[in-house]
């Protein structure tokens, strides 16, 4: 498997590890609500809260990557510009999501623009 498809694998696992992050909080603090229908949110604290947006960003991040990656790949074009720019991506994204759990505002925005560089690259690469 090239190192580009070992990023995507890494950002699915990333991005499970998020949402999991994310949901337990709510489970440990009201199971009944998370086994029942859950048509009202409880409250949380505020890290919850951030480890949630944190997850949502990431998914909303995961379907481009992957669309780039499998496209490079299927394509042929994959090289060693797209594998930097996948790794870039995956370093950028663990970096935003520790960052984002910290709190820390302006670092965080860095970090998901590092990882839309990251996506810049292996977009160059099919050009």
């Amino acid at each position: 498997m090239t190192a580009d498809l070992w990023m995507l694998v890494a950002a699915v696992v990333l991005t499970w590890a998020q949402i999991l992050i994310a949901a337990t909080p709510g489970l440990l603090s009201n199971p009944r609500w998370s086994i029942g229908s859950r048509d009202s949110q409880p409250s949380h604290s505020v890290w919850a809260s951030r480890a949630d947006r944190a997850a949502k960003n990431m998914k909303e991040n995961l379907p481009m990557f992957a669309a780039l990656v499998l496209i490079a790949h299927v394509s042929g074009e994959a090289d060693a510009t797209s594998a930097l720019g996948a790794q870039v991506f995956i370093g950028a994204r663990i970096a935003h999501a520790i960052i984002y759990l910290a709190g820390i505002p302006n670092v965080r925005t860095l970090a998901w623009l590092v990882s839309v560089a990251g996506m810049g690259m292996i977009l160059s690469a099919l050009f």
